[in-house]
């Protein structure tokens, strides 16, 4: 695990010193190792690549083993931020070709791997991965994402006069260091970070800096000009039907054996939930020896789950260790926290004190059991939506005036005397459940928005037309494509994978444990299981909704079930508590800055009318709504970015 940046075309020494920068910008992705190479394309026009890296040490640990990588016999060069879990597998099948290795690396299979297959390697990786490899003969830079989009890749283009430079990095906020950057928020993406509380799309934050799309290969030559290519997706015109689940089995054994292989210390986030203990139970299966599993404890009992985890740990025999996480602890690390925030998001920091919690116990590798929920129908996405998307049907054949009477009633009724925000949560969207008329992306926007569309009107400066419902139009199209021809359950499993997973846990996992040295590996998103997943029939791989029968028969078949027998609860830090208590003081200061909200794009006094009406405990108004305001102006003030 990495961090990676880069540059192509117009490279002089400015550029070469700015690449330095955002090399050292990445320090927390890779503090075992750092290196940088120049190739030269036209010496009297200053064109070339250079590429810089900062390595977290992981498998093979000499320095041998270090990036850039050359490949001596075809000069070509390559940088590289993940892991390739199946690289034994190639390593043998290049050398039964003739391939000859110097290291115990996956990079140098990755480098070698290139060479064999080309852009079509990218079909045989299994596993992480974010690469930039210059492609000597070709004189091209080839950029790879994996499948899922576990390790991201930003790419901006400078024009200055007639020159062109390429830039790439791990991070928006290498980019920025850059200083070649216009710290400029971008409009499109500030509107969808207003509606999901994260950026959704490929334009990042930053005008002008946009984030590789999961599943892509791209080629940049040195004019500047980049070509991108799908090489993966699930197949939207796959009707699943799929009734046999052991192949399912098989690849969920296989995605958390393969990624039990490392040189240093490796470990299990373990909630006491069905998805981590579900990884915890694979891992203990595939390992000679006993795993370890951390848990996060906390003071307040509605929020601490660390009696299940013991009890989980206890049936699996695995080192458990108990962390406890204190208000004060909240307190003097938020700095810190924020600070781990590559692009606003409000959901971040508590990935953050796990992470740095494990971490600081000595290890260098943690499992995590991220997309179990979101394959197995755990959310009440899956129960809530089809609900909504047959009255929203029904009550869409009213006059509207009527309709939008019934539905105020109806508000009224269910959450009572409004405080001076009216409730942002569940009931209190009914006049936008019911203007989706039915349509399964829109109603699944509108669950997981964090304001009404009334209320987002009266908070941002000013409306984004290339939008609809909080997403890009280009990634409207895409997800109706994606879900439009499949079963609902399983429109809803793709919706997950591709929204909340896709555009923001996997992107908040990855600066979250990043920023304290940590790689976390999820293997419940092995493309492979998730392509199994995506098969079978709903009535197989949802039901009984919400109990995950079918992920506990195949992944913990000797842990008693019962144990799960308990209310869904997610790992959440109690911020609602400490919001008012502990960190009150720093939230005000921000949220009653007049000045910093217009410069973010919001209205000063709705933004002040929302933190009054959550100080006095107004209905529906949950800590999300607030946070995610006061992570965005924090990220602009301390980055010096405005509209």
């Amino acid at each position: 695990m990495c961090g990676i940046a880069g540059a192509i075309g117009f490279v002089d020494e400015s550029i070469v010193e700015a690449v330095g920068r955002m090399k050292h910008a990445l320090l927390h992705r890779g503090p075992d190792a750092g290196g940088c190479a120049r190739i030269s394309i036209n010496d009297a026009t200053s064109t070339g690549v250079v590429l810089g890296h900062r390595r977290l040490s992981i498998i093979d640990l000499a320095e041998h083993a270090n990036q850039p990588m050359h490949d001596a016999r075809t000069g070509n060069v390559l940088i590289y931020n993940g892991e390739v879990y199946n690289f034994r597998e190639l390593r043998s099948e290049l050398e039964t070709e003739g391939a000859t290795f110097e290291t115990q690396s996956d990079t140098e299979v990755v480098l070698k791997a290139y060479s064999r297959w080309g852009d079509a390697c990218a079909e045989r990786f299994r596993g992480m991965f974010a690469l930039a490899l210059w492609d000597a003969r070709a004189q091209q830079l080839v950029l790879m994402r994996d499948r899922l989009g576990i390790k991201p890749l930003y790419v901006a283009r400078l024009t200055r006069g007639d020159k062109v430079t390429v830039l790439l990095a791990s991070e928006v906020r290498a980019l920025l260091e850059s200083g070649l950057i216009d710290r400029r928020l971008n409009a499109q993406a500030l509107e969808t970070y207003l509606w999901n509380g994260f950026v959704a799309g490929r334009q990042s934050i930053i005008d002008g800096v946009e984030l590789l799309p999961a599943g892509t290969v791209a080629t940049c030559d040195p004019a500047g000009n980049v070509q991108e290519q799908k090489f993966w997706s699930l197949d939207s015109a796959q009707q699943p039907g799929e009734t046999d689940t052991a192949a399912l089995g098989e690849e969920l054994r296989q995605a958390v054996a393969t990624r039990l292989i490392s040189d240093v210390p490796l470990g299990v986030f373990l909630s006491g939930g069905v998805d981590s203990s579900a990884v915890a139970a694979l891992a203990a299966q595939a390992s000679g020896s006993p795993v370890r599993t951390f848990n996060i404890a906390f003071d307040e009992a509605a929020f601490d789950e660390s009696q299940y985890a013991r009890v989980v740990a206890e049936r699996l025999g695995t080192d458990h260790e108990e962390i406890r996480l204190t208000e004060s602890i909240f307190r003097s690390g938020l700095d810190n926290a924020l600070s781990c925030i590559d692009q606003p998001t409000f959901d971040a920091i508590n990935t953050y004190f796990v992470s740095d919690a494990v971490r600081k116990a000595g290890l260098t590798v943690a499992l995590a059991g991220t997309g179990g929920d979101e394959l197995f129908g755990g959310y009440s996405s899956f129960v809530d939506l089809p609900h909504a998307r047959r009255w929203s049907r029904r009550l869409n054949q009213l006059p509207r005036p009527l309709r939008n009477a019934l539905a105020d009633v109806i508000i009224r009724l269910k959450t009572g005397t409004p405080g001076a925000v009216p409730p942002q949560i569940r009931w209190g969207k009914l006049h936008d459940v019911l203007d989706a008329e039915g349509d399964l992306l829109k109603l699944y926007q509108v669950s997981y928005s964090l304001f009404t569309q009334d209320f987002l009107s009266q908070l941002r400066m000013r409306r984004d037309s290339s939008t609809e419902y909080g997403l890009p139009n280009e990634l409207v199209q895409q997800m109706h494509e994606a879900i439009e021809s499949i079963p609902e359950l399983s429109a809803i499993s793709r919706l997950e994978l591709s929204s909340f997973i896709g555009q923001r846990l996997l992107r908040d996992t990855d600066s979250a444990s990043m920023a304290v040295s940590l790689e976390v590996r999820v293997p419940l998103l092995d493309h492979r299981v998730v392509e199994e997943a995506d098969r079978l029939d709903p009535s197989i791989r949802h039901h009984p909704l919400g109990r995950k029968q079918l992920f506990k028969r195949l992944a913990m078949p000797e842990l008693d079930h019962a144990l799960f027998d308990r209310p869904k609860a997610g790992f959440v830090l109690p911020i609602e508590q400490w919001t008012r208590s502990a960190v009150r003081e720093q939230v005000d200061a921000l949220l009653t800055d007049a000045a910093l909200c217009e410069s973010a794009g919001l209205n000063a006094a709705t933004v002040s009318r929302l933190w009054q009406a959550f100080q006095a405990d107004a209905p529906g108004l949950y800590w999300s709504r607030i946070w995610s305001i006061f992570v965005l102006l924090w990220w602009c003030r301390t980055y010096r970015v405005s509209l």
